[in-house]
């Protein structure tokens, strides 16, 4: 896996949550609750989430889906992208 990667999965309480998986520690991860169970957010909707997280996606709007296989509870459907910031990094003063 490739940092930073997006992820869209449903949270505790059961809403949509996306989240950017970085090299920081779990709890600063940027973070994006949906706030609602269904309809599952649009790509548009992810997009938008991202942008206001300050990341795009990568590689096109492509998310991969996946799902955990715990039985017998039912499986976590999640999907991932890979990300990159929107702002280039600032080195000496002036973006790179």
């Amino acid at each position: 896996m490739v940092l930073p990667q997006a992820r869209m999965a449903t949270g505790a309480s059961g809403t949509w949550v996306l989240y950017v998986l970085t090299d920081a520690p779990l709890l600063e991860w940027p973070m994006h609750d949906f706030g609602r169970v269904t309809p599952m957010p649009t790509v548009q909707e992810r997009v938008r989430a991202l942008t206001t997280l300050g990341y795009a996606v990568a590689n096109g709007p492509e998310w991969e889906w996946n799902a955990t296989r715990h039985t017998p509870a039912p499986k976590h459907l999640w999907a991932a992208t890979p990300v990159r910031p929107i702002t280039p990094a600032v080195i000496g003063g002036s973006a790179a």
